[in-house]
């Protein structure tokens, strides 16, 4: 450990932290004379370093015990760095091809050292704005999602490790406590940190904090979130918390990973797609209109969904014939009828979970605290709200109708009716 307590680092003080830890210096191999250090820090809550020299590179990432898009006025816990390192390794060893390794964590200075995703990798969301087809990201998602969330499960795991594993994660409760009010809470009522493109969505804005059946879909969400301990979910699953080329796909960032719903990751994900689909006309020019492109970002909900419940449900066999976890014992799912019936059913519901939360999610983006740089890299307020406005409409579709969807095909099919 280099300092005996919390500091905030910068450029001069972390060379010298780097120094004193041998992870980290090893890296470098010993070499500090020609060490860059870049602070590329643009998410909301934390300092991001990229440190690179002649033998070897990493990133730093230092939690601030405050948000830092807001300052010091909205406090929150720098041991969220600690459920980030934890969650990073417990992800990486399930899905290695995914997921950047740890070198180094230090929870009294709230720092994780890993893996730099050199360029040409860049943060999916800019990609998915400029305009970029990434033949593999569906295939690489879609087994992320299926290998971290069955393999902290109760399809994988007995009751026994599976309880530890939530007791430690409950100490995550800040970071819960702001999704809850960021995503099931702010956007349905008057709230200091909502904001949305006005005046155009004034009104839509007002119809989201009157509609009392969208009302009683989030508050039924909102407890699954808070009671259901499913999976280890990253907690955070945006386009923004994965960087990609075209054969690489990393999830970073689990800063918000605690065990609750698996539908929690897969809507964030598939609910930040279908707001990358809805900002494409306002990123269209002449000679690229982009409907080519959001044909192929419709193929990538779809080949997403239809992806990870094969694997889903492929690792679910595998480990039947290993020794199963504690949910469905062998002595009573013992012929093929049942065990497809249960996983038909398990499915289903996953599904649906999954377009409710991502539902909410788009909404939170729209009308809430934080939105997505989609939609405000459109300067032009009123193509933004015209773009805006359609994926409100489909979000609440969603929330109200999501159990009547059977299949990923209606929700593509919903997306082209609301467009």
């Amino acid at each position: 450990m280099a300092f005996s307590e919390f500091r905030p680092l910068d450029e001069s003080s972390l060379i010298e932290y780097i120094k004193a830890v041998p992870s980290l210096s090893e890296k470098l191999g010993n070499k500090f004379h020609d060490i860059k250090i870049k602070e590329v820090g643009d998410g909301n809550l934390n300092f991001v370093y990229i440190v690179v020299g002649s033998s070897g590179s990493f990133v730093i990432k230092q939690a601030l015990p405050y948000i830092r898009c807001i300052g010091e006025s909205w406090p929150m816990t720098k041991e969220r760095a600690y459920f980030e390192a934890v969650a990073l390794r417990k992800h990486g060893q399930l899905c290695p091809n995914h997921v950047p390794d740890v070198y180094h964590f230090d929870r009294t200075m709230s720092l994780i050292g890993m893996r730099y995703l050199e360029p040409p990798h860049i943060i999916l969301r800019k990609g998915l704005i400029a305009g970029i087809e990434y033949p593999l990201l569906a295939d690489h998602v879609s087994e992320y999602m299926a290998k971290t969330l069955f393999g902290t499960s109760l399809l994988c795991n007995s009751t026994t490790v599976h309880k530890a594993s939530v007791a430690e994660f409950c100490g995550n409760v800040e970071l819960c406590r702001l999704t809850e009010q960021v995503v099931f809470s702010d956007p349905y009522k008057v709230s200091e940190y909502n904001r949305w493109t006005s005046p155009h969505l004034d009104h839509d804005a007002e119809a989201i904090r009157e509609d009392n059946i969208l009302k009683a879909e989030i508050a039924e969400l909102k407890t699954m979130f808070i009671e259901r301990t499913q999976a280890l979910v990253h907690g955070d699953l945006h386009t923004g918390s994965i960087m990609v080329t075209q054969e690489s796909t990393q999830v970073i960032d689990p800063e918000f990973a605690f065990y609750g719903p698996m539908g929690f990751d897969i809507g964030a994900f598939l609910g930040n797609l279908m707001l990358a689909f809805f900002s494409q006309d306002g990123h269209a020019v002449e000679g690229n209109d982009r409907k080519a492109y959001k044909e192929w970002i419709l193929r990538t909900i779809e080949e997403t969904w239809n992806l990870f419940h094969k694997k889903f449900v492929a690792l679910w066999e595998q480990k039947k014939e290993e020794g199963p976890g504690e949910a469905y014992l062998p002595g009573i799912y013992n012929n093929s009828e049942v065990v497809q019936l249960v996983q038909s059913k398990y499915l289903s519901q996953l599904l649906h979970d999954s377009l409710g939360f991502g539902a909410a999610k788009m909404i939170r983006r729209i009308v809430g605290v934080a939105h997505v740089e989609d939609f405000e890299s459109i300067s032009d307020p009123t193509k933004r709200a015209a773009c805006e406005r359609p994926a409100l409409e489909l979000a609440k579709l969603l929330l109200k109708e999501r159990r009547n969807f059977k299949s990923i095909s209606q929700l593509i099919s919903a997306i082209r009716q609301i467009q």
